[in-house]
Parts: C-alpha cells; structure tokens; sequence
C-alpha cells in the first residue's frame, strides 16, 4: 500500500466533508441519537464551516491517501485556532479521522506523526488532543504513542453534553 499525505486546499471541501461524515457517523452513530448526531454533523462538518476552518492561518488539514485514494484525514490547529487555551507552546490535534475499511492499516500513527511533524516545524513543545473518554480503542492508540491524561474538557453532541479527556504528549 502507498501511502501520501496531501495538505487540504478550499478545493478539497466538499471531500473533507464526506470523510468527515462518514467517519464520525460511523464512529459515534451507536452512542448518540440520531437528532444529536445530525445536529453536530450539520454544525460541524457544513460547507460555510469548514471553509472558515481550511482557511484559518493557524488551523491546517492533511488528507491520508491509500494508493491514491483518500482513507482519512488530519487537522491541527496552533494559537487562536485552538479549541481550548493550551498557549503558545502547544499544538493541538482536533482530528484524525480514518475510514471504517482503512483501519488497523497504520494509517492512524502516519497521521500522528505528520502532527508531530507540524509541531516541531512550527517550535511547539506540547502536542494535545481531546478524546472521547469512552473511546477506549482512542486512549489505548494515544496512550501507546506516549500521550497521557493532562484533564478534560466538555463536547457537545447536539444537547448532550459529553466528556472529552485532554491528552499530552511533550516533544524532545
């Protein structure tokens, strides 16, 4: 399998968008209504959003190719772009999204350490992420890739208010 990373561009939003709702649907579907999974598709993967994320100077996409076909996706954000004050030093890592049919491929830790890439490029010292607590598959790959529990922050999936756990990794 070939794999390449390709940086997002507006171009790209309507792909984005697809992956961003085939992946979260069919990650989160079975825990959620179906209101509040529509409800938070609609927010966050709309055209007008995701537009105002690609360009956002602090905020940067990376599509994950499998042999020329996209399998996934990353975003990362720096400064004010940031989902929670984690300062200068920080990077944080919003998403990392993988189709169903291109998981266990490694493609997850490809994606890491693109982000990990973008971090030291950009003389960050701190990588963080926000994971749902009851994704224990999540914890499990973050806590492999040397991540650890720093706290947690609240998600809102349409009303329903959710627990993210906040999680660290500092970079040599």
């Amino acid at each position: 399998m070939t794999i390449e990373i390709k940086r997002c561009t507006l171009e790209d939003l309507r792909e984005l968008q697809a992956v961003g709702y085939e992946t979260f649907y069919d990650t989160f579907k079975r825990h959620n209504s179906p209101e509040n999974m529509n409800a938070y598709l609609e927010q966050a993967f709309n055209l007008s959003q995701l537009e105002k994320e690609v360009s956002h100077p602090s905020s940067q996409f990376f599509f994950v190719l499998a042999d020329r076909e996209v399998a996934g996706y990353l975003k990362v954000n720096t400064d004010d772009a940031q989902s929670e004050e984690m300062g200068d030093e920080a990077l944080e890592i919003e998403r990392i999204y993988i189709k169903s049919q291109f998981q266990k491929r490694g493609l997850g830790s490809y994606l890491l350490t693109k982000a990990m890439d973008v971090a030291r490029e950009r003389h960050k010292t701190k990588v963080w992420l926000g994971v749902w607590e009851k994704n224990e598959n999540a914890i499990a790959f973050y806590r492999k890739m040397g991540f650890v529990y720093t706290g947690a922050h609240s998600f809102y999936m349409g009303d329903d208010e959710q627990t993210d756990w906040i999680m660290t990794r500092t970079l040599a």
